[in-house]
């Protein structure tokens, strides 16, 4: 409880939160005007620039011909009818996916975020102020509807880049795995064999060992307790998401992803 004497001093403030200052007035808060303006000059949007190391990448880029690479290789995974909603340019997919390495983003919900948030990247990308650029769910679409052997190829156009660049003296590959925070939850499971909800699953358990099923917060304890409780890749899949991949660390099941990266030496 407040002190009473100190309750009022704080009324005190607050009634004249209004006229706050420090040495006569140096702060004040920042008043908004009328009606938001409908038209806004181009000149006085921020500028677009890509930055002097996303510009590199891009003139690196240009130089090996990737975009043109790339959407050779894409094509058979995109529908050639014209109508429909465009899809999105895959050249634009993997350049997000650099920006996801390049700045250590661990999911593909931070790197439609950052994408989204920072200037330097939209030039990157080729995307002005005025235009969405695509969400993580986005993301996930495209990654399931390319092949693993149009990401090889993808990969390969890399290491040129590189080489051209003189970063690239290797003489042996080697595999390197990494895990990436999957965008789907575990609630979503479902039993392979049966597709079974996990949920329900449980559910069935629970009234095996003499639980009432319809009892949630019961079913949770035993769910937690229950002896023998295994949540393997083999039994459960998200229905969803296939690709994302049941994992236990420091005592926590997630979901995640295993990408394998080859590094050479």
């Amino acid at each position: 409880m407040f002190p009473r004497a100190r309750f009022a001093h704080l009324s005190r403030l607050l009634k004249n939160a209004g006229n706050f200052g420090y040495k006569e007035g140096v702060f004040g808060k920042k008043e908004r005007g009328g009606q938001e303006e409908f038209w806004i000059e181009t000149r006085r949007l921020p500028k677009l620039s890509a930055g002097r190391f996303f510009k590199q990448v891009k003139e690196v880029l240009k130089e090996i011909g990737f975009a043109e690479q790339v959407h050779g290789l894409c094509r058979p995974a995109y529908s050639q009818r014209a109508d429909g909603r465009p899809g999105i340019d895959p050249v634009v997919y993997f350049k997000m996916l650099m920006v996801g390495f390049f700045e250590n983003l661990a999911s593909e919900r931070a790197i439609a975020a950052r994408c989204e948030d920072s200037l330097a990247v939209r030039a990157f990308l080729g995307y002005g102020l005025e235009e969405a650029t695509p969400d993580h769910s986005s993301l996930s679409v495209i990654r399931r509807r390319l092949s693993a052997e149009i990401y090889q190829a993808v990969f390969e156009l890399i290491l040129k880049a590189l080489k051209h660049c003189g970063l690239l003296k290797g003489r042996y590959v080697g595999i390197d795995s990494s895990v990436m925070e999957a965008n789907a939850s575990l609630k979503s499971l479902a039993e392979r064999n049966t597709e079974q909800a996990y949920w329900a699953y449980v559910k069935e358990l629970a009234e095996a060992a003499g639980i009432d099923p319809e009892d949630d917060q019961a079913v949770r304890h035993f769910d937690r307790k229950r002896p023998g409780k295994k949540l393997s890749n083999e039994q459960f899949k998200n229905r969803y998401d296939p690709d994302a991949k049941i994992s236990r660390n420091k005592g926590k099941t997630d979901l995640i992803y295993k990408p394998e990266n080859t590094v050479g030496t």
